[in-house]
């Protein structure tokens, strides 16, 4: 039997390595203490596993070379995914968004589920053990060194390092390195699933504010290059949660862009009009100050009247209708500069990676190195939040374990 050596014990690891186990030898090796450090923090610590969406569906919700992933994702599907949890005795249900999560909403078990399937595999796996150095001979990979200066020699070898965000969990980036010393082109890095953060102060003042149903749009001049409809929370630099972090993919570095958030997206602009005359007509009498309570969060009103330039202790029955469309407009585009993203490491996901031009989509096999495989974030490919990412770890770490050693 040949050996294969898997570099990272997260998702794509653990997944490939069970997969090459059905035919390999398999020696998983992970520099942290125990497996699936990532995995055990996703979905707030609930681990979102996969999307029950129709895996056609897939592609709309993958932003990074979504075409690289047909084969992986079709060959190794979210039912697959949600079969074999369930065949390891992990329940399963879905959630609002077809998100899948272990009926137990702990991480811990989909760990402990493929910890044992690692075993009933055979698979080597040996904790606490840093890739310090990999050794080419011959255009193929040789061997790798350990920090504690032991080698490693092997058959077939899958990276799957994952990306450089969270590196607190282990993803520090060692594996776009190893990538590149093998000859492969690494795509620039830049954080995915990110806060963003705003230049205007006021923000500041909206700090810890969770708002739903309302819409962001990431405005680059006049085109909308990205918009979704959901939860957010202002913080203390900017904006986070749901739809901010899908939208952060669409910011881009060096570019003057704005965050343009609508508060009341189910309204048109005539029917929020008609709302605003409804309520100022029940508070005729009241500052202006004391009639959004009924259309706004309390900490918002104190914004809005100030960035609507109507004094606040002008009486509702004397504002003009040009104030009231302005007011319209400025809930409908309640608007802010994007100073940028939040840093790399606090990102969920990293873009880019090691360049899928140089990588067969149908098996995960580089086409420089002969024996190289490739699996997960590593690769230049990302998804919005929803199960998507670890999805395509799975499938992408169950192809390169499955297509190992195949001509």
């Amino acid at each position: 039997m040949s050996k294969v050596i898997v570099i990272g014990g997260g998702p794509a690891g653990i997944m490939s390595a069970i997969t090459a186990a059905e035919n390999h030898d398999v020696i998983l090796i992970e520099k942290n203490e125990k497996l699936g450090k990532k995995l055990f923090i996703t979905g707030k610590g609930r681990c979102n596993v996969t999307n029950a969406k129709d895996i056609g569906e897939f592609f709309d919700y993958i932003p990074g070379n979504p075409e690289f992933l047909y084969s992986s994702l079709y060959t190794y599907t979210n039912e697959n995914v949600m079969n074999f949890f369930e065949s390891l005795g992990v329940k399963l249900k879905v959630e609002r968004g077809d998100r899948v999560f272990p009926e137990s909403d702990k991480s811990s078990d989909i760990i402990r589920g493929l910890e044992q399937e690692l075993i009933k595999r055979n698979v080597n796996v040996k904790l606490n053990a840093k890739v310090k150095d990999v050794i080419l001979d011959e255009g193929k990979i040789a061997e790798l060194v350990l920090q504690d200066d032991s080698h490693i020699k092997g058959d077939y070898f899958i990276l799957a390092t994952g990306g450089a965000s969270y590196p607190q969990t282990g993803s520090s980036g060692e594996g776009f390195n190893f990538a590149k010393k093998a000859g492969h082109k690494i795509v620039p890095l830049k954080p995915s699933l990110v806060p963003i953060e705003l230049e205007d102060e006021w923000v500041k003042e909206l700090q810890g504010l969770s708002l739903k149903n309302v819409e962001v749009k990431i405005k680059k001049g006049t085109k909308v290059v990205y918009k979704e409809f959901g939860e957010m929370l202002f913080t203390h630099f900017g904006i986070s949660g749901p739809i901010v972090l899908s939208s952060s993919r669409f910011v881009e570095s060096n570019s003057s862009m704005q965050a343009v958030i609508d508060l009341k997206p189910a309204l048109s602009e005539e029917e929020l009009d008609k709302r605003i005359q409804k309520d100022f007509t029940k508070y005729i009498n009241k500052d202006f100050k004391n009639s959004l309570d009924d259309l706004l969060p309390k900490k918002l009103i104190s914004i809005i009247i100030k960035l609507s330039s109507i004094p606040e202790d002008k009486k509702v029955n004397s504002i003009t209708k040009e104030e009231r469309k302005s007011l319209v407009y400025l809930i409908k585009n309640l608007t802010s500069n994007i100073k940028g993203l939040r840093p790399l490491a606090e990102a969920i996901v990293t873009a880019g990676g090691v360049n899928v031009k140089e990588i067969d989509p149908s098996t995960m096999k580089s086409k420089l190195v002969d024996n190289l495989y490739f699996a997960g974030e590593v690769i230049d490919v990302d998804a919005y939040t929803g199960g998507y990412n670890i999805q395509i770890a799975f499938s992408t770490g169950y192809l390169a374990g499955k297509m190992i050693g195949d001509k």
